[in-house]
């Protein structure tokens, strides 16, 4: 393939050599990070491919499985290329490896912000290609005879002149031994069997039997457990801790005390909590002892009226803004926890200068990395070994718990599995930011002619992946309000960044999640003070843009837009709202119904998607993470928020941060459009679209927009 050094190319082939078959390296240019920084100059090899002289294809995935079905639809994108089935292929994590399996998008190894499909769709397509037209050319020597006469299928070289056949590993030893060819032609599209097909998830029978092994089920022999607590209030440290009634619990084996946790040892995980809860700790707040929600509010309103730095500017919107019918509104979104299924563990064991990590990343460099700082060795002398992941949502994307698990593993013999009670998991969380957004409008003739959108709120990229934090602008924070799909005449978007002592990470729809609620909700506020349809009004702004027209027309079309919302028994008011974006590369139009009581409780009860994804690869995965998506919208815009009092988290479990149940859940409805474009993302698209068109759904059942999340039932019930 191109791009791989000799170097590179030759230890490829001694590894042929040592495991027998065929290595194929993936040696694509890496593409810049999401801010405007230099793309480094070369070729990083980001995966392989083995085709073994016997047995199955061994696909080592760049990307993470943590439910998402990237180990399936990746799978399929080689066995597209390479002639096989799926059930041919074996998927298994990359290493640690910053280097050699960084995400093309991100320039480290990262699974998130939707990218996945997005990044390793073509080059899994060309490894496939240029794996298979080596074996063809192999078989071809074998068989003295020209390449093209030869076919392939399911893993079977065939030429049909002699009726010969050679398996894939027949040949792979030999095939090991050829020149990768310079280039390779991918398949036409009218000749896929698999992409764009329905497929079974290829993990779905180890979940099924209980075979997978999450980083939580891991027994490692002589382990022992650790149940831990960090200071209550955010920032403040460990004062004193009296550790004889922890020690008198049967099983606890050792206290580990450092300046902010205290962590305890047992033989099982029922002890070590036990004798958590009987450790006497004195803690020392810190400064942020007086911190509460009301502050944070406040500061963030506060710094939204300060200079902002341009992420978008066209023509003079200000100067514009100050003609004609003016429009102004502001939104806010809350801290919001990730509580993945599976919550925080880590097993670290520290032994004759080395680190063995069992844990589920999704950023298994990064905790390489970490794990390495903690100990004072080379990142090389850690071993991370990356387990599927029982839910992220972006919490995974730190490797703070890696390194907390490594600081404790290092004060004791053996190897200790760490993990986090609920409560802890959701009040050390690092949180979704708070978000003010602010927006401002001139209507002529119907028609917006200048817009200014200011964002208000943290900068995770600035701490999480510097390079991508440049001049002042955090790209995710403005994603999907740059670049809107309408017409908004001269444009200004700008970014405030505001930082707190709240700690902060990326969650589910990312960015986008403030920005589109903030334009979509906007835009039904401007219709409905103008008395026009909020579909037709959008329609006006989208003439140039065929492919979002495109979504929102299929979206109101399958929901039958213009009759009403159906009466619902939850409540006597009823509504329908609308909403479109364009972020992760994908088009989503989104319809919901809701109900709402007397009381102001909001029921949703009907969800309709309209998707252009770009070219589907596994269309039951792309199904699947919309509903999924979309659950986890709603499960926001109705419920979830994280506050702060005394410095203190006030949630700790579900019984206060609120997760919708199954008597909540509406039908959902998808229609995936038809698309030849490029691939776009779709893991989180379905939480950022439901939210705004949840939230004009009930501001057409009440009058009343929500403009700080989640529903108020208060404020509605005065409406209703």
């Amino acid at each position: 393939m191109n791009g791989p050094e000799l170097s590179r190319r030759s230890l490829l082939r001694a590894g042929a050599a040592l495991v027998g078959g065929l290595i194929i390296g993936i040696g694509l240019p890496v593409r810049r990070a999401r801010a405007d920084e230099p793309a480094p100059v070369g070729a990083s090899l980001n995966a392989f491919v083995h085709v073994p002289t016997e047995g199955p294809v061994r696909l080592v995935m760049p990307a993470v499985e943590m439910g998402q079905g990237v180990y399936t639809s990746q799978a399929m994108c080689l066995a597209e290329e390479l002639d096989i089935g799926l059930d041919q292929v074996v998927a298994v994590h990359a290493p640690a490896d910053q280097a050699d399996y960084g995400n093309p998008i991100f320039v480290i190894q990262a699974t998130g912000g939707s990218t996945t499909t997005m990044a390793w769709t073509e080059p899994l397509r060309k490894a496939g290609a240029t794996a298979r037209a080596m074996l063809v050319a192999a078989a071809a020597a074998e068989w003295n005879v020209d390449a093209s006469e030869l076919t392939t299928d399911k893993g079977v070289i065939s030429h049909a002149g002699s009726g010969r056949t050679l398996s894939y590993g027949a040949v792979a030893d030999r095939a090991a031994a050829m020149p990768p060819p310079a280039d390779v032609a991918l398949k036409s599209p009218d000749k896929f069997q698999l992409i764009g097909t329905s497929q079974p998830r290829i993990d779905t029978p180890a979940k099924a039997t209980g075979a997978t092994v999450y980083g939580i089920d891991v027994i490692r022999p002589g382990m022992s457990y650790a149940s831990l607590m960090a200071p209550p209030v955010i920032g403040g440290t460990v004062a004193h801790v009296e550790e004889a009634p922890a020690l008198a619990v049967p099983g606890v084996r050792q206290v580990v005390v450092l300046d902010d946790m205290v962590a305890v040892i047992a033989s099982n995980s029922w002890a070590a909590l036990q004798g958590l809860r009987a450790l006497q700790i004195e803690w020392t707040p810190g400064p942020n002892a007086r911190l509460d929600q009301a502050q944070l509010w406040a500061g963030i309103e506060k710094a939204s009226e300060g200079p902002g730095v341009p992420a978008q500017k066209e023509g003079d919107a200000l100067a514009k803004l100050g003609e004609g019918t003016l429009f102004e509104a502001t939104y806010e979104l809350p801290f919001l926890a990730h509580t993945p299924m599976e919550p925080m563990n880590c097993t670290v064991h520290v032994h004759d200068g080395v680190c063995d990590v069992w844990v589920g990343t999704q950023v298994p460099g990064k905790a390489q990395d970490g794990a390495a700082k903690v100990l004072g060795i080379e990142p090389a002398k850690v071993t991370i070994n990356n387990h599927l992941i029982g839910g992220g949502f972006g919490r995974r994307l730190e490797a703070d718990y890696v390194i907390t698990a490594t600081r404790i593993a290092q004060k004791v013999d053996g190897p200790v599995k760490v993990i986090w009670s609920r409560e802890e998991d959701i009040r050390q969380d690092p949180f979704r930011p708070l978000y003010h957004d602010r927006l401002k409008a001139l209507l002529e003739n119907g028609r917006i002619t200048a817009w200014h959108h200011r964002v208000t709120g943290a900068s995770i990229l600035a701490r999480w992946l510097p390079p991508a934090f440049k001049d002042g602008i955090d790209g995710d924070a403005v994603d999907g309000a740059v670049h809107p799909p309408y017409a908004f005449g001269d444009i200004l978007v700008d970014y405030v960044r505001h930082e707190s002592p709240v700690p902060v990470a990326f969650w589910r729809g990312v960015g986008p999640n403030s920005s589109i609620f903030s334009i979509e909700c906007f835009l039904d506020l401007i219709a409905r003070k103008t008395d026009v349809d909020p579909v037709a009004f959008r329609r006006n702004l989208l003439e140039a843009n065929p492919r979002a027209l495109a979504a929102l027309n299929a979206v109101v079309a399958k929901a039958g837009w213009g009759t009403p919302a159906p009466a619902s028994a939850f409540g006597g008011r009823v509504g329908r709202g609308v909403a479109l974006m364009h972020a992760f590369g994908s088009y989503l139009g989104c319809v919901a119904d809701v109900a709402v009581n007397d009381a102001g409780d909001v029921r949703v009860t009907r969800v309709v998607v309209a998707a252009d994804v770009g070219r589907v690869i596994n269309p039951d995965t792309v199904l699947a993470q919309i509903q999924g998506g979309v659950t986890f919208g709603i499960t926001t815009v109705l419920h979830n928020k994280v506050t702060i009092a005394g410095g203190r988290v006030e949630q700790s479990n579900f019984h206060d941060y609120r997760l919708i149940r199954i008597d909540e859940m509406p039908a959902i409805e998808v229609d995936l459009l038809a698309s030849t474009e490029n691939p776009g993302g779709i893991g989180e698209p379905g939480t950022v679209i439901v939210q705004p068109a949840v939230a004009n759904a009930i501001f057409a059942a009440t009058g009343v927009q929500l403009t700080r999340m989640p529903v108020d039932a208060a404020l509605i019930a005065k409406a209703v």
